[in-house]
């Protein structure tokens, strides 16, 4: 079974947007609380941003293996 590179970036896009309403969703529950930023939020921004980066690297790919 074969796996398209661009499902797996569509896929990967896709959890991005999830992890940022998340995080925003946290900010906002912080700012009407009036307290400081939940520590959360900054790890679900690190984790869009990893999720960004590998949906970037395989962007590249066209589905054929790398040459060594």
């Amino acid at each position: 079974m074969s796996v398209d590179p661009a499902d797996i970036v569509s896929r990967l896009e896709s959890i991005s947007e999830d992890l940022a309403d998340m995080a925003i969703a946290r900010l906002r529950k912080a700012i009407e609380a009036g307290v400081e930023r939940d520590p959360s939020e900054r790890r679900l921004t690190q984790a869009r941003r990893q999720v960004d980066k590998a949906a970037s690297i395989l962007s590249g790919l066209d589905g054929e293996p790398s040459e060594p």
